[in-house]
């Protein structure tokens, strides 16, 4: 069950979402697969711990966090994947494993892969194994106004180059 914080969260900054139930689920994948939607529509939260801060990491549930493209994004320096112990009180009523994406209520920064932005509606994980939040990915962004950039490692076939690089126009 999501927490009722997170709801009274959305509907005060007047954000429109959906609830949806599932099966219970510990990864975005298994997310994902329970709600027959593509990976990539599920967005799972990372949190980072700097030497003395923890940001919130949004990323497509099939991409991992590339530590370095973070800190360029940020300017954050000395990062590390934070221990659950230490950011699990940060989030109370929350299950560990589903921190929702809302650094505004928590007072965390965010950050949010740009790869997101190809998704209309994004899956987000909302405190609880059995049900997540449905958003449009601009209210998500026009809510929480996180950093935005290239922060996964380079997606199999596909690297850094490949997608910032331009295509000429043909001759032809």
């Amino acid at each position: 069950m999501i927490p009722e914080n997170i709801i009274q969260y959305l509907e005060r900054q007047g954000i429109p979402f959906e609830r949806k139930s599932h099966l219970r689920a510990i990864t975005a994948q298994a997310l994902a697969a329970s709600l027959h939607v593509s990976g990539f529509q599920v967005a799972k939260s990372v949190i980072l711990q700097s030497d003395d801060a923890l940001l919130i990491c949004v990323v497509s549930a099939p991409d991992t966090v590339n530590l370095d493209r973070v800190a360029t994004v940020t300017g954050t320096r000395n990062l590390r994947l934070a221990d659950e112990a230490m950011f699990a009180p940060r989030f109370p009523g929350c299950e560990v494993g589903a921190e929702p994406p809302f650094g505004g209520l928590y007072g965390l920064p965010v950050v949010v892969d740009e790869h997101l932005r190809d998704e209309e509606l994004v899956l987000f994980r909302a405190g609880s194994h059995t049900e997540a939040l449905e958003l449009r990915y601009a209210d998500f962004m026009d809510l929480e106004a996180p950093y935005l950039g290239n922060i996964i490692h380079d997606r199999p076939g596909k690297s850094l180059a490949d997608e910032s690089a331009e295509v000429a126009p043909s001759p032809y």
